[in-house]
């Protein structure tokens, strides 16, 4: 089992930056798989980012602007959101996967995941 704590999210203005923190207990922390959802309001879950042994992964809408890293140490992944558009806005989630191999796109593909941290991109 894996618990998975968010924090960092907020209120920013449009061009701002925010960097969110995942801290993870209850396995191995530098075996897992890790990914960042976001979820806005009607809308489904979608991936924006995952570190795995294999590199880092960006999607698409935000390739350039966030990135993805890890701190084994202190058992945290983080994910650094840089010129923030009203569109980020969302509920941020991390997500964990025991199996270090294979897709990392998709929801299904992680078996843990937090609660969810708000963050909010005023125009």
């Amino acid at each position: 089992q894996v618990q998975l704590v968010e924090s960092g999210g907020g209120l920013v203005q449009a061009g701002g930056s925010l960097r969110l923190s995942c801290a993870a207990s209850g396995r191995t922390f530098s075996s897992l798989a890790m990914g960042w959802f976001r979820q806005a309001p009607g809308k489904d879950r979608e991936f924006v980012a995952a570190i795995t042994r294999s590199g880092t992964y960006v999607g698409d809408s935000v390739k350039g602007r966030f990135t993805v890293s890890r701190d084994n140490a202190k058992n945290t992944v983080y994910l650094q959101m840089n010129s923030l558009k009203p569109e980020d806005t969302a509920v941020y989630y991390c997500a964990a996967r025991s199996q270090p191999w294979g897709p990392i796109t998709g929801p299904g593909d992680y078996d843990y995941w937090g609660q969810g941290t708000q963050v909010t991109v005023s125009s």
